[in-house]
């Protein structure tokens, strides 16, 4: 469907409207409601303690809407990946290892986080992974892009969003006015998430921290002060100092299972044991049994620094994800039981030479980084097709041998 109005009768609020909706609006049309909408967000800022020149600073040069924005914050995958996906994509032998040198590197940083926070160091890499690739991701043109206008594309013309929008982009303007960061750098994902480990205007203002004692809460550019504003974070979400987020176990054959939580005793008594043998250390915790990939899958009794892991992202996935890639990081375990998948699994390295050989075929033309995402699930069903393959997408040995015989 397309719409097209003229000049005179589109106010800032009817263009906005058709833009969130996917309605076609003339550029013109577009620019010159967007341009009525940050004249007129000046006031809220003023009430909001934003000075005139911070304001000035902050909008010099955002004279239009980010499109790719509005393109992203509108399409946004529709269907759940299954959850091998995830998990591959985010726990493998690069994030282990990238991981393992960076906890050399800042070693003495992390003592001294450690210390002051009582966060586990591995957990604190694995967020870093998670939510930058140990901040390389900070180095993507294509990714990062201005957060003041990003929040203030979603605040006029994403409905869904406009109120979230609206909040953090005062909180990004109070950052610019701190001098914490200056215009030019205050950079940040197309939601307004920021530096190494990826906080919205609001939570940075709760937790950010100057660890580097440089006077400037830097999460950009220094790399403790993003990791002790994390840690903060968590330590001020309850997190509790030398405990771990829970438990790979084992669940015994034709047992039912209660919902809810339990102490770490009543599941032993119930059936639910570790799967490396050893005891729970405190059998008076209280625990609740995760099993994302059903009874078939691998099954963890979590516990509370679990919960804490969620105040940073609500979502089960996530905070398994980061307590199951720090475990692999420090050492302390790997996942005994896989993931449920209908195929072969390939290494990180295997997953690299899948996307190299499409590449060298026409297939693909992303980067060959080892992740499977919507692209290389493309250029697979491509190639699938051309072989008279089942069209799945899946990264499968039984693909990457097929590529490997030409």
């Amino acid at each position: 469907m397309r719409l097209n109005l003229g000049v005179q009768r589109l106010s800032s609020v009817a263009a906005a409207a058709a833009i969130s909706l996917g309605l076609f609006v003339s550029p013109v049309l577009a620019e010159a409601g967007f341009e009525r909408w940050v004249a007129s967000f000046r006031q809220t800022a003023a009430e909001n303690g934003i000075s005139r020149s911070t304001y000035d600073r902050a909008f010099k040069g955002v004279d239009s809407i980010d499109p790719e924005v509005l393109e992203k914050a509108r399409f946004q995958p529709e269907f759940t990946a299954p959850v091998w996906d995830y998990f591959d994509n985010r726990v493998h032998e690069d994030s282990v290892a990238t991981g393992r040198a960076m906890a050399k590197k800042y070693k003495a940083t992390l003592d001294k986080i450690e210390k002051r926070f009582g966060v586990d160091r591995y957990i604190l890499l694995a967020i870093w992974s998670m939510e930058s690739n140990y901040g390389e991701i900070l180095k993507n043109d294509k990714v990062m892009r201005n957060v003041v206008r990003s929040l203030a594309t979603l605040a006029y013309a994403d409905q869904k969003r406009a109120k979230f929008a609206r909040t953090q982009l005062i909180a990004a303007l109070k950052i610019l006015q701190t001098g914490d960061i200056d215009e030019s750098h205050l950079t940040g994902s197309w939601a307004g998430a920021m530096g190494h480990t990826q906080f919205i205007p609001t939570s940075y203002q709760a937790y950010a921290v100057d660890f580097d004692g440089n006077g400037k809460r830097d999460i950009w550019n220094s790399v403790p002060d993003a990791l002790a504003t994390a840690a903060n974070l968590l330590r001020k979400n309850g997190w509790q100092a030398g405990r771990a987020w829970g438990y790979e176990v084992q669940l015994r054959s034709g047992r039912k299972f209660p919902a809810g939580s339990e102490t770490l005793s009543s599941w032993q008594n119930l059936g639910v044991a570790r799967i490396d043998g050893k005891s729970f250390p405190r059998g008076g915790d209280k625990a609740e049994l995760k099993t994302l990939d059903g009874r078939n899958g691998p099954a963890f009794l979590v516990v509370k620094n679990f919960y804490v892991l969620k105040a940073y992202n609500n979502a089960d996935k996530y905070a398994l994800a980061v307590g199951l890639l720090a475990d692999e990081i420090a050492g302390r375990s790997t996942l005994v039981r896989d993931w449920n998948r209908p195929f072969t699994k390939l290494s990180f390295a295997e997953k690299q030479e899948l996307q190299e050989r499409l590449l060298f075929r026409g297939y693909y033309d992303g980067k060959l980084d080892g992740k499977i995402g919507s692209g290389s699930q493309s250029a697979i069903k491509a190639f699938q097709v051309a072989e008279g393959l089942t069209p799945d997408g899946y990264p499968s040995m039984e693909v990457l041998s097929k590529l490997r015989q030409r």
